[in-house]
């Protein structure tokens, strides 16, 4: 096994616009509406020790899957997205936002299930308060999401799991070893504390706090390494990426490993930031680049966006600058 530490700048491979508008991409996983109250912070309560805050704008976003698909898109590349929401006003913003990216949307909708939303409260360029409404959806649903699966397996060269644990990959077990009997690589973002669920996957991307979720805290990088490797093996993964925030990110795979330092200038909010990670990853993959090729850019995107505010993405023109 070789271990590559980039601490001056990667090696950025070229990228071909053209192979990325060609590239096609399948979302699959829990997608969410993202509304911002805005307002201004004048006082405390006399009610309680809290800020009142005048609301003085709002705004609505694609989040979750969503996000993930509209980054993908942003970049140049193709996405469809494959999701389960409600019958109610949110999933119906929340679609009429993704008809406007430019992402193919396939709806699952049942009438028990609550669309998850997402209000968070801003108030002197802070958020003060985040809630969320939710529910988990029924299972029915999800069966019926599969069959669609499957039928847009072909039309794709990767496929992106989006796991947000809102119930939307109940069935991911069996939608990832119909993929890979496709011949098409799996990305997940995970979530929970049972990776076995992403067995065979391609690459799973977890972050530092994910991953300790899973295989235990590490006290040295030859621990880390130890633990993903393992975690790799038993899993038959081709590679584990793990995000480290300011550190960067490293890759380990059947090579050995892999690190590339953060890119951000200013960190200003990392909301949506692994969002953009794996789209970029599975956009660029899908173009022909090896993982090992797409990291660097990856990471590049990553903290393009960190420097912005709320779910964001990062395009083409900005990640090539």
């Amino acid at each position: 096994m070789t271990t590559t530490s980039l601490s001056s700048p990667p090696t950025f491979t070229p990228l071909s616009r053209d192979k990325l508008a060609a590239a096609r991409v399948l979302v699959v996983g829990d997608t969410m509406l993202d509304r911002y109250w805005y307002g201004a912070v004048d006082r405390i309560s006399p009610e309680a020790p809290v800020p009142v805050v005048r609301i003085t704008r709002e705004e609505e976003r694609i989040g979750g899957s969503a996000n993930v698909a509209y980054n993908v898109v942003t970049l140049g590349a193709q996405a469809s997205l494959l999701t389960v929401v409600g019958e109610d006003e949110a999933s119906h913003k929340l679609e009429a936002l993704v008809a406007k990216t430019g992402i193919t949307a396939h709806f699952g909708r049942d009438a028990a299930l609550k669309t998850t939303v997402k209000l968070r409260v801003i108030g002197r360029q802070q958020q003060l308060l985040r809630l969320d409404f939710e529910n988990t959806p029924p299972s029915e649903v999800l069966a019926s999401q599969s069959a669609t699966f499957v039928d847009l397996l072909p039309q794709h060269q990767v496929v992106l799991m989006s796991d947000y644990g809102k119930g939307g990959l109940t069935h991911v077990t069996e939608m990832i070893a119909n993929a890979i009997a496709a011949g098409k690589p799996v990305l997940v973002d995970p979530k929970g504390s049972d990776y076995t669920r992403y067995k065979n996957a391609s690459v799973i991307t977890p972050n530092r706090a994910e991953l300790q979720q899973v295989v235990g805290s590490w006290h040295s990088e030859d621990e880390l390494r130890t633990k993903a490797h393992n975690l790799r093996e038993q899993l038959g993964l081709q590679a584990v990426l793990l995000t480290r925030s300011e550190d960067g990110m490293t890759l380990f795979d059947a090579q050995g490993e892999l690190s590339v330092k953060a890119a951000a200038r200013e960190v200003f909010d990392v909301t949506g930031a692994g969002d953009t990670v794996i789209a970029s990853l599975a956009a660029l993959v899908a173009a022909g680049l090896t993982l090992r090729e797409a990291m660097p850019w990856a990471n590049k995107a990553g903290g393009i966006v960190v420097g912005k505010f709320g779910t964001a993405t990062a395009s083409y023109e900005e990640l090539i600058a």
